[in-house]
Parts: C-alpha cells; sequence; structure tokens
C-alpha cells in the first residue's frame, strides 16, 4: 500500500490506479499510467507504467506534484464463466484450492498470483462443458508449500460430501509442490470412493503460452466423468509435449523435476492410464475399482497426528537430533536411509552412531520406520549384518514406500490406532502404496 502522504495527494484528485498522470519533482517529469502499490519497496515510491510498456518508480516527497490527466479503466479485471447443466452430462465436483493452474500475471508484483475465481479458470477452459456438469467448490486458496494436514481434512470432508450429493467423480486443482503429499494423505483418508478422485495442477500459468493447465484440467474432468477407478490419482503431463496426461497412483506419484511439464513420475509402479490428445483413456495398469453406492459410500478417517518428522541420514550427521524430537513429544520418525536403509552404526566416531538415539526413541513409544533416499528399489534389512542389527533395534523397514508416503502413512496410522498397530501395519499395504514385488520396468518409468 503506498504511504499516506501519496494516499492524500491521490485522493485529493479522485486519483486510482490505471489514471493517467504527470508526475513532477525536483528531479523528475514523469507522464503515464498510475500502477498499484508493489508488495516490495518503498511506500512513497510512485510507480507509473509509461508508454513503452515499462514501469518506473519515482520517489514522491513534500514537494512532489500529481496531477491527473485522464480517468482510466482501472487495472485489468478477468473475465469469469458460470458453469450450465447440461443433459446427460456426469455430475463433476471440481475443488479448486489455489496453485499455478489457476494463476496469472499479478499487475502488484509482476510475477505469478493465484486467481480467485475459480469461474476465471473454466473461462479459459470451455471444453469441459461438453465433458461434465461442473459443481465448483473453493473451500480456500493456498500455495502448494503452505498446505497442512488441517487442509488435507477440509478437502477429504469435500470429497466425501460430493460423491454424497451424487457426484460421478471429483477433481482436485492445486500447487504441484506438495501434491504427492496430499495425494497421498487422501488415499489413506478416504475409504469406498465411489468414484476417481483426480488431483491436478500445472508446472507453469495458465496465460503463458506453454502452459500446461489446460490439457491436465480436460484429462482430470475427463477421467472423473468417465473412469470407473476407485482411487486418488495425480494427472499431469507424460512428456514435455502435449501429446497424453499420465494417471499416477497417489500414494506412488511423486514430483521429481522443478520446472519441466512432465514432473510428477510414479515411483516404483507403472502408470495406471493415459490420457491421449484426444481425451481417450488407455489403461495401462491394474487399479481399484469404484465401490457402488449401493455397497458403500465414501468416507473419510481425517485424524491425523502431526507431530512425525522425516529426517535424512548424511555424512556428518549429528544423531541427537533424534533425541531433539523425542523431547518434543513426537510420536513418529521417518528416516530415508542410505541404500538399502543404512545408516551410520560402527563408525569409530561414538558421536556419530545412531543405535543409541534410535534405541532410546523406541524405548520411549516412538515409532520409527526406515525409507530410502534412492527412492526406486526397496528397502531390506536382511542383507547385510548392520542393517539386521538397525532392524532388531525395533526400526520398521517400510519396503518400496517413498519417503513422503511414508511419513503421511505413520501420520494417519497414529492418529487412527494404537502406536503398537501403527508399528505393525507401517510396512503392511493400506493403499497400494507397498508391492510385495518390484519389477524392472518400473524403474524411471
Amino acid at each position: 500500500m503506498y504511504s499516506e502522504k501519496i494516499r492524500r495527494m491521490l485522493d485529493s484528485q479522485h486519483i486510482s490506479a490505471g489514471d493517467a498522470i504527470l508526475f513532477e519533482s525536483d528531479a523528475h517529469k514523469v507522464e503515464g499510467e498510475l500502477m498499484p502499490k508493489t508488495e516490495v519497496g518503498s511506500p512513497d515510491t510512485l510507480v507509473i507504467k509509461l508508454e513503452n510498456g515499462y514501469n518506473v518508480g519515482v520517489r514522491c516527497t513534500d514537494r512532489s506534484k500529481i496531477k491527473l490527466i485522464k480517468k482510466g479503466t482501472g487495472t485489468p479485471t478477468f473475465p469469469t464463466s458460470e458453469t450450465k447443466q447440461k443433459a446427460g452430462l456426469p455430475n463433476v465436483t471440481l475443488i479448486y484450492i489455489g496453485g499455478t493452474i489457476g494463476s496469472k500475471i499479478d499487475y502488484k508484483t509482476g510475477g505469478v498470483h493465484m486467481l480467485i475465481k475459480p469461474g476465471e479458470l473454466l473461462f479459459e477452459v470451455p471444453e469441459l462443458a461438453d465433458l461434465a456438469n461442473l459443481e465448483i467448490r473453493n473451500p480456500f486458496s493456498i500455495d502448494s508449500a503452505d498446505i497442512s494436514y488441517h487442509e488435507w481434512q477440509i478437502v477429504a470432508k469435500e470429497i466425501e460430501s460430493a460423491f454424497a450429493r451424487g457426484a460421478r467423480g471429483v477433481v482436485i486443482t492445486m500447487g504441484t509442490d506438495a501434491m504427492h503429499y496430499t495425494s497421498s494423505a487422501l488415499s489413506f483418508m478416504l475409504k469406498n470412493l465411489n468414484g476417481p478422485v483426480v488431483i491436478t495442477g500445472a508446472q507453469r500459468s495458465s496465460d503463458r503460452g506453454s502452459s500446461d493447465a489446460f490439457f491436465n484440467l480436460s484429462c482430470a474432468v475427463k477421467v472423473a466423468a468417465e473412469s470407473d477407478i476407485g482411487e486418488v490419482v495425480v494427472c499431469m503431463h507424460s512428456s514435455s509435449s502435449d501429446d497424453a496426461c499420465m494417471l499416477t497412483r497417489g500414494t506412488r506419484a511423486r514430483k521429481m523435476h522443478t520446472s519441466r511439464r512432465d514432473a510428477f513420475r510414479p515411483i516404483n509402479d507403472r502408470p495406471i492410464a493415459f490420457i491421449d490428445e484426444k481425451l481417450k483413456i488407455k489403461y495401462n495398469a491394474a487399479y481399484s475399482k469404484a465401490v457402488k453406492r449401493s455397497d458403500a459410500k465414501t468416507s473419510a478417517e481425517t485424524d491425523f497426528e502431526p507431530k512425525v518428522a522425516l529426517i535424512q541420514s548424511h555424512p556428518n550427521f549429528d544423531p541427537e537430533v533424534i533425541n531433539f524430537y523425542v523431547d518434543r513429544g513426537y510420536r513418529g520418525i521417518i528416516i530415508q536411509g542410505t541404500g538399502l536403509g543404512n545408516v551410520p552404526c560402527s563408525t569409530a566416531h561414538n558421536e556419530m552412531l545412531w543405535t543409541s538415539p534410535i534405541t532410546h526413541a523406541i524405548k520411549k513409544g516412538v515409532v520409527i520406520g526406515m525409507t530410502s533416499q534412492c527412492l526406486y528399489g526397496r528397502v531390506n534389512s536382511n542383507v547385510y549384518r548392520l542393517l539386521r542389527l538397525i532392524s532388531g533395534l525395533g526400526v520398521v523397514y517400510c519396503e518400496d514406500m517413498t519417503p513422503e508416503t511414508a511419513l503421511v502413512k505413520l501420520s494417519w496410522l497414529l492418529a487412527n490406532h494404537s502406536t503398537e498397530e501403527a508399528r505393525r501395519m507401517l510396512n503392511r499395504p493400506i493403499a497400494m502404496e507397498i508391492k510385495e514385488r518390484s519389477e524392472p520396468d518400473e524403474f524411471l518409468v
């Protein structure tokens, strides 16, 4: 927001953003369009868009003068599109919670900003109206990095309610950074899915020519409207081209690139399906089928234990970090070990040995799970002597689960089961997050 001094000068002439003005000071004379205050910089700096399109900032003092030249039309607004019901189309609920898929250039900062109204996104993808009757829900708008179990609980209840109202499927649009955490959480929270729950997003905002938002969203709605999948899945580009989207199981998805449009890959799993440029679904692997409403209704078990930590073993690591979590009442720890699930247990430097802190934590009732930094493949406590030692301390080896999925699973287990049940269930499959056997063709699919 501009300073009180500038706002008084603007208000005295009824000047607002978008108006053409003349700014004069002892050092400058600038004519152009008044822009909203940026979120950075001094509040005494006036931002003016020049005729050549560039923005400049000019320092406003008590000797400065601002004159209205011409009233403008204000800062641009983005058009919206309201959904209309069409006979014969399936009902799909779209839960919009923010992210790059619904973003635009923000005139305040010059950066990407989330759209406020879901209808702004629908205006950009009018073909959705021919795929399904969309019900738009917007419980909140949040950056993916800011999401927590509180928001997961809200979304899970929204999904439960959507199926109770008769939705054929549900689409969730969100940011991609924490998408794989969210897909895992919903996979454990939701029971007896009456249809697909499809999470999608975009790596590039909808106002960019290379945006993946429109194709991702169209594919996601198509799956929600037609598929008999009864799982939480992630729908994103399968390659950098616009030739197909890929459906990845929610407990197997992981973001593997910061900016590529095909950033999401299935870990230790095959893609469930591909959706081509004509929106034809081609199934590629087995999946859980949707439960008929007459047999069971979708329900959400949303209790969640937040005091679970994810730590990574690395050279020079101080295992006293484990005691830090124990002393603060944490109930679970997931370790990203090296290789098959290793941590330092035979080093000559006693202060770096993990055995004593792990033993102390387990005696205090903390559930400790072991995953691998390798991601692909599975941990195995039987191969080396030291791995057997670690397992013998009471550490649960989490098979072929990703670290993120193990974190979310343990948090959900500890909130819904006793500590001993959570320990016992951690390396047993609940939502297709563990497979008995790893296949060679699942590496870097």
